[in-house]
């Protein structure tokens, strides 16, 4: 059993030239011993050159130990860094190193791993984090918000030395457990991280530096942060050497170092105080001891880092769960953004979504309005295209997609799109594996019906997007949800009727019947006579005519009640499926089958069956979907994700309307998911397919051997139940030869054992889904170049139209108060918004133990720096573009209705299909489409239910839904619409819950002082959140307190002023850092022996050029105009 890796030979490589013994097996392997030999002499005489230059630091490590000498002065014995690391310098070299060349498992104190038929498995000793008194922050640097441990300095240098001298076991490397002589050594990785999207015209892309340094044992850690972040190179080299890169560089540095075995130290071998000698705050934070045995932390994992003004940040980490990696880039990210100005991290989700439709078996596009020619886009960008003397072209890069004219018609009947060019007649095949988009950005498919695979429809995808944006979402609140198909929640049923003949004469007498005369108000009557079946009259349009509504007459809303609501569902499939040609002749083309001589019930249109697709939307009390019909016409959003979990965001100056807009990017390359839903063989057809790929990153699984995968096989109905890619996984490996590498697999049904019991926390790098369906992306980056008259080279930034954060409701249970007095969709107001993201309040979720606060923007768990840095910037991104603030429910809506995340699912769809005009709340309270709610007095006080905002009516359901349902006015009832009706006790309750908690937050910045660093809106919103009325005697619903909240006054503040001119001096001072960089390099690099051969070879003199440029022009009072309407920087960070 040996590995061939084709790293192995430069793993042995990099070890020789560090003086460490080599991987034997892989060395003695196809002569690559005597390979080595060869090259002996020059890893020597390098090894030599080292020792002289006393193992001289990589720049960023040197910056991080400058850092760490000026933190500590004054402490006897600073650590210093290790000067000779084992370099991941080429991405693949971790996953290499971290399990045995000739085992399939490798086992330590903390850490067990096993090589896979589909990947890797890495099982830490802890198979979930905890957030309970984790967060540790040294003292002497910027301010260490309430709810962290404050570390004295000295404590902080200990715990640093203790963690650059593991126990010498910790550092031997998994790649040569098996051998006698092993190697042992730190493993150091360079991430760059990014902080800042890159918008054309207004931002460059920038990124921070972030090092780990590990040891040997732990390398698995760095084979997860690589994969999910990316390699930076070797650190070495000056091409990465973001110093020399001043204006892709943030100016900020990371470090993070793992030492589990911190969790052994003693309090008193730290040096903390004994507890009568202690302060108020270490006596609260644990930081002193009574027995001198007692370890520091109680010896519970744990991390601490210091970090001052000047963007260094040096992290400890007393634990090798991954998930910790992670969320400390995640916390670096936040750093730098703050430090830089001009940019947000954020914990949110989103996605590109643009409206599909059912378009049947016939569709020709006749909504576009002076549609561009083939020609035109083709000579827009030539070298994108191959165009066709008949009239279309065929992109180059994607030769799936397929330019038509946008007149062009689409038949799946003679499986043929056909238009007109000229005078002339032309066509091509209607191919399934082609995307065809015509002049305006339209798309075009077919598609196979789920369940009847032999039949086909035609789906149109309108390039007319929606961004949606789902930000400081609590856990539980639907973040990922926002970014996936609703597709896997319909279920497809049968059009059914109960008597055909009397059926379809019902019908009959819907489409006869005069609408002239349907409106209360005399007059709107008498003006509109289209029939139900006239071309004129669009599906939705029908689906308004028979919704009651209160504009309409009660006999009109009377004649609507008086129908079967199965028959008005028959008159919508009916009015989908006719054509124009029928004439009045529609009833030939329906029919039934008979079984035993007597008429059926399940509908045929020529011949076919007719499906009907419903959607659950929540549950009975009984725990009974409740499913509801969906419009025939209706298809799934095409989505495309854009952001998961570490979101880089920045708002630009001024769009069209006036004002700013919010960019947004994801800083993952993969995504850490947990499958919940994976243990249920077949339900998560995604998990199932990604698990099964080969080099899957897998943790907190069950290693199955070929006889436990041999078993799943044995049992044919259970193996029956799992989707193809895991069936033919499981088969293939159990069928494999015995004594073959590898020797495990993983079930995605079969998490890890822990305590006797299956770990509620199994966890897989997924490839990010826009990455991962590249046609997909291609397809809706294409609709969206050519319907804004782009080249398909533009690059497409992803501006964001809809805010919509989630929250986690739940009824009182156990000991968990109610938080369930949102209904399915609240618009707040910018005051109430931020009240919501300040305490990021949660109900019971399966991430969390239950109710509580997740701290600002649900943040605070990750934060380093005061959240109010992070608030501050929150509040002008929404003052400043002016976004409405949207809170979507997830879990429960009031105590009895059970939504899960239906809901979460929905609230795209509705989105996508609204006109942007639709989507403006100010818009829909003037059209009473949503309602405001009111505090409610009762005997005990006033219940500050304003503070929920304004919620969605009935006629907001019955308008919006009804582009997606048949039956609209039946899916949100007023219970649902209203909570209160469902228990006006418990809906109070909600209400005190969430007040309380919004003083009890708000009271945490004044005892802390972090409310000093909070812009003044802010300050006087926490403030007011936490004493009822500010310091200057403004309550929440005073005039001149909701003023400040405006862009106007922000605009007009010397505050905001102040803030620009802080971000304007921020980019100066980072370009003259820059200039100074690479003036140093090149004054090095030409005087000496080489003679100028790095500045010739990185182009320095250019770059240097380029950079003083940057330098005058942030300098210039045009850039200082130019940051008007943007974020700027914090101004005091202390």
């Amino acid at each position: 059993m040996l590995n061939t890796d084709p790293l192995l030979p430069a793993v042995n490589l990099r070890l020789r030239l560090l003086g460490l013994p080599m991987v034997a097996a892989a060395a003695a392997q196809d002569g690559a011993s005597g390979a080595a030999d060869l090259v002996a002499p020059l890893l020597a005489r390098q090894r030599e050159l080292s020792r002289r230059l006393s193992d001289r630091l990589p720049p960023v490590d040197e910056r991080v130990q400058e850092f760490l000498t000026a933190y500590l002065h004054g402490i006897e014995d600073i650590p210093r860094l290790p000067r000779r690391t084992l370099t991941l310098d080429l991405p693949g070299l971790a996953r290499t190193l971290s399990l045995p060349v000739d085992a399939d498992e490798y086992s330590s104190e903390l850490i067990t791993s096993y090589r896979l038929a589909n990947g890797v498995l890495h099982n830490p000793r802890n198979d979930r984090r905890t957030t309970a008194g984790v967060f540790h922050i040294a003292e002497g640097g910027l301010p260490i918000p309430d709810d962290k441990k404050a570390v004295p300095r000295e404590v902080f240098a200990a715990l640093l030395d203790r963690a650059l001298t593991p126990p010498a076991a910790a550092l031997e490397l998994p790649i040569t457990a098996t051998q006698e002589e092993k190697a042992a050594c730190f493993v150091s990785l360079l991430l760059r991280p990014l902080v800042v999207p890159g918008v054309p015209g207004h931002t460059r892309e920038r990124r921070m530096e972030t090092r780990f340094i590990v040891p040997g044992s732990m390398v698995a850690n760095l084979d997860f942060v690589e994969t999910v972040f990316g390699n930076g190179g070797d650190p070495y080299l000056p091409e990465n050497d973001a110093g020399l890169d001043p204006l892709g560089w943030t100016g900020h540095t990371g470090l993070v170092i793992l030492a589990p075995h911190l969790v052994t130290v003693t309090k008193q071998s730290l040096g903390l105080p004994h507890r009568d000698d202690a302060t108020e705050r270490q006596i609260r934070d644990g930081m002193c001891w009574t027995d001198p045995a007692e370890r520091y932390n109680d010896g519970q994992a744990f991390k601490v880092c210091a970090r001052d003004e000047r963007g260094v940040m040096v992290t400890v980490i007393a634990d090798n769960y991954f998930g910790y990696c992670k969320k400390e880039v995640k916390t670096q990210i936040s750093m730098s953004a703050n430090l830089l100005g001009g940019a947000e991290e954020e914990h949110s989700g989103g996605a590109l979504i643009f409206p599909s439709w059912d378009e049947g078996q016939e569709f020709t596009n006749t909504y576009a309005v002076d549609p561009p020619s083939v020609d035109t886009v083709v000579e827009r960008d030539s070298g994108a295209w191959e165009l066709d003397a008949a009239g279309w072209a065929r992109s180059v890069a994607h030769p799936e997609l397929v330019l038509v004219p946008a007149e062009a018609h689409y038949s799946l009947r003679t499986r043929s799109i056909t238009w007109n060019t000229n005078g002339t007649d032309c066509e091509i095949p209607f191919r399934g594996d082609t995307t065809y988009l015509d002049t305006t950005g339209f798309r075009v498919r077919m598609e196979q019906v789920r369940q009847e695979p032999v039949q086909w429809t035609i789906i149109g995808t309108s390039a007319d997007l929606t961004v949606c944006h789902k930000p400081s979402t609590v856990s539980g609140g639907g973040k990922s949800e926002i970014s996936k198909s609703i597709a896997d929640a319909i279920t497809i049923g049968q059009a059914y009727v109960s008597d055909f003949d009397a059926d379809l004469d019902a019908v009959q007498a819907i489409f006869d019947r005069d609408y002239s005369q349907r409106y209360a108000d005399p007059a709107r009557n008498g003006q509109d006579h289209r029939s139900v079946l006239s071309p004129e009259r669009s599906m939705g349009s029908v689906i308004k005519l028979l919704t009651p509504r209160r504009e309409f007459s009660d006999e009109h809303n009377e004649f609507i009640r008086s129908l079967r609501p199965s028959i008005i569902e028959l008159a919508f499939v009916i009015k989908e499926a006719y054509r124009p040609e029928w004439g009045d002749d529609w009833r030939s083309h329906f029919s039934v089958s008979r079984t035993n001589g007597r008429p059926g019930h399940r509908l045929r249109l020529d011949g076919q069956s007719v499906l009907v697709d419903m959607l659950r939307v929540g549950f009975e009390e009984d725990g009974s979907y409740r499913l509801f019909s969906l419009r025939p016409d209706y298809a799934p959003a095409v989505k495309v994700q854009t952001e998961d979990d570490i979101t880089a965001s920045t708002v630009v100056p001024s769009g069209p309307d006036g004002l700013s807009r919010k960019f947004v990017e994801n800083c993952e390359g993969m995504l850490f998911q947990r499958p919940d839903d994976a243990i249920i063989p077949g339900y998560d057809s995604t998990a199932e397919a990604d698990i099964a790929k080969p080099d899957t990153f897998l943790s907190n699984f069950e290693p199955l051997d070929r006889a436990a995968a041999q078993a799943i096989s044995d049992d044919a109905i259970a193996l029956s139940h799992f989707t193809a890619p895991m069936r033919n996984r499981i088969l293939a490996f159990a069928e494999s030869d015995e004594e073959a590498s590898p020797a495990y697999v993983v079930c995605s049904a079969n998490p890890r054992i822990v305590d006797g019991k299956p770990s509620k926390n199994p966890r897989y790098l997924q490839v990010r889904p826009d990455i991962a369906d590249p046609a997909g992306t291609a397809a809706a980056e294409a609709a969206i170049r050519i319907s804004r008259g782009w080249t398909m080279s533009a690059p497409v930034p992803t501006e964001i139209d809809v805010v919509a954060a989630g929250r986690r409701n739940n009824p009182p249970d156990d000991g968990v108060p109610a938080l369930c007095a949102f209904s399915p969709l609240h618009y707040l107001e910018l005051p109430e918004l931020l009240m919501e993201f300040i305490s990021s309040m949660t109900g019971k979720s399966p991430s969390t133990t239950g109710a509580g606060s997740e701290g600002a923007m649900t943040k605070a768990p990750f934060n380093a720096l005061p959240t109010t840095y992070d608030l501050n910037a929150a509040f002008l991104s929404y003052a400043l573009t002016g976004y409405d603030g949207w809170i979507s429910g997830a879990g429960y809506v009031g105590p009895n209705v059970r939504v899960d995340h239906d809901v979460s699912l929905l609230v795209p769809e509705i989105f996508a299909r609204m006109r942007p005009h639709e989507r403006s709340a100010q818009w829909l309270i003037e059209h009473d489409y949503l309602e405001r709610i009111e505090d409610v007095e009762t005997e005990s006080g006033v219940i500050a239910a304003s503070r929920l905002g304004y919620r969605i009516t009935e006629k907001f359901a019955t308008t919006f839904l009804g582009r997606i349902f048949m039956q609209p006015d039946a899916i949100f009832t007023e219970a649902i619409l209203r909570p209160e009706t469902q228990s006006q006790e418990i809906f109070n309750d909600s209400v005190r819950v969430m007040v309380d908690t919004h003083e009890r937050v708000a009271r945490a910045y004044l005892k802390d002082g972090t409310i000093s660093s909070a812009c003044p809106p802010v300050r006087a919103l926490l403030e007011i959140m936490a004493d009822g009325i500010s310091a200057d005697g403004l309550t929440l619903h005073d005039p001149a307190f909701r003023e400040m909240f405006t862009r106007e006054s922000v605009l007009a503040s010397e505050w905001y002023a102040a803030r620009l001119d802080a971000l304007q001096a921020q980019l100066v001072a980072r370009a003259e850092a820059g200039v100074a960089a690479i003036e140093e390099l090149i004054a090095a690099d030409t005087s000496g022996p080489a003679d100028g051969a790095v500045t010739a070879r990185l182009g320095l003199q250019d770059r240097l050029a380029e950079v003083v440029a940057a330098r005058d022009e942030a300098a210039s009072a045009a850039t200082r105009e130019r940051l008007v309407g943007t974020l700027g920087r914090q101004v005091d960070f202390r």
